[in-house]
């Protein structure tokens, strides 16, 4: 049997799968990324030859593979939010990046340092792989098509939709912090990291977003040339063009490029807030999203298949079932006290902190970049770990929390205009 072509059999079966399995899978207790979880691990447990998927020995291929995904995802993410930006409007957006991000991002750090004995560098790095919550896996419970009315977003959903569009390029700073401490050592490089992995590469991601985007809206929406008005010829792989764009500029001049990519799509949605290219440009970045979570997933339930999980402790199991079950809960909780979120609300908020590829994107970034003191078999499997547990956990509990939400949510609308 021939190897390349049994995985292009099987790479074209899963993209069939990722067409299918949302209509199937609509309104039950059972993601699509756990089936792809469970299938990759139903295949590498058959006697068929199939590669071995070795995060370690293939570290760039994961880094630049999970990269894309994520990428992708956030411009879905960003021109499917119908709010426009605020401060009001966005404070539950705010409230989960500056107390629910840095307080996992300790919570983790304390978990791996003290139950694992990690050394800082290699705990603090954890806390940063694992804080950021998931743009790709979050589907379930992620604002859907774009819609024409700005209040269309419930909040639960705006807010897990905002916060993972913004924190996957907010954890960067955290991993450099780590990779700083793993390399320099002491404090001696606050300063130059705060200067310039905080401040600038977040306000250069910030204001390239911003800049690319309007352009580009102009472009597809208002150019004076009937070429250049991409709007009325509704090419969706446009926004595959603009997500490499604002990436590859943003990243030309060390900005954070996940944050302009988020940003250019927030942009590229205001210039025409209710046309119907928006929804031409997501459905094609939303596609692209299914088909690499498809292939991804597959290979990540083959890593846990083909012993990837080997090196995990029960120390290493604790650390990734307490963020899951109490370190990101109570972060998320706290971060919304006197918010606007509801009670229920916030505690679906709370729980769904889903993690996913960005985490494996981050690990496999820092490991190319330093030693952690840690064998790398070993964080991968904390990570890898944490990931599975939370597609398992959250693909059962997603869609029915939800579906008890919004019923909730339809009878007080009902109750009130009665």
């Amino acid at each position: 049997m021939s190897t390349p072509d049994l995985v292009l059999a099987l790479g074209g079966a899963a993209a069939l799968l990722a067409a299918v399995l949302p209509g199937l899978l609509a309104r039950r207790a059972f993601s699509p990324p756990l089936v792809y979880l469970l299938g990759g691990m139903g295949l590498y447990l058959l006697p068929i030859g199939l590669p071995e998927p070795d995060p370690v020995a293939h570290r760039a291929a994961v880094e630049h593979i999970t990269e894309i995904c994520v990428l992708v995802s956030l411009m879905g993410a960003g021109l499917a939010l119908n709010r426009r930006i605020g401060l009001r409007s966005w404070s539950t957006t705010w409230r989960l990046l500056g107390w629910a991000m840095p307080l996992t991002v300790a919570g983790v750090t304390a978990a791996a340092s003290g139950v694992l004995g990690w050394p800082v560098a290699a705990a603090l790095l954890l806390g940063a792989v694992l804080a950021p919550t998931d743009p790709v896996l979050a589907s379930d419970v992620s604002v859907g098509e774009p819609a024409d009315a700005e209040n269309a977003d419930d909040e639960v959903r705006f807010a897990l939709t905002s916060e993972a569009g913004l924190n996957d390029g907010l954890a960067f700073p955290i991993v450099y912090a780590a990779i700083a401490l793993a390399t320099a050592g002491g404090l001696g490089w606050t300063g130059e990291w705060a200067l310039t992995d905080v401040l600038y590469r977040i306000v250069a991601g910030v204001v390239c977003g911003l800049l690319i985007g309007r352009l580009l809206g102009r472009l597809f929406f208002h150019s004076s040339a009937e070429e250049l008005r991409l709007a009325e010829r509704r090419d969706g792989f446009v926004a595959l063009g603009a997500t490499l764009l604002a990436y590859g500029v943003t990243e030309l001049v060390s900005g954070y490029g996940f944050i302009a990519v988020f940003v250019a799509a927030c942009a590229i949605r205001r210039v025409e807030h209710g046309h119907g290219y928006n929804n031409v440009l997501h459905g094609f970045v939303e596609q692209l999203e299914r088909l690499f979570t498809s292939w991804l997933l597959l290979l990540l339930g083959g890593f846990v298949a083909a012993g990837g999980l080997a090196p995990l402790t029960w120390r290493g199991a604790l650390v990734g079932v307490l963020l899951i079950l109490v370190i990101r809960p109570l972060a998320g909780w706290l971060s919304q006290v006197r918010g606007p979120a509801g009670p229920r609300e916030r505690r679906v908020i709370s729980l769904f902190g889903i993690r996913g590829v960005g985490s494996l994107f981050y690990l496999a970034y820092a490991l190319g970049h330093a030693d952690f003191g840690v064998p790398p078999e070993e964080l991968w499997a904390v990570t890898a770990f944490t990931v599975v547990l939370s597609v398992v956990l959250h693909g059962v509990t997603a869609t029915p929390a939800m579906a008890r939400l919004d019923a909730l949510r339809e009878r007080l609308t009902t109750g009130t205009r009665g």
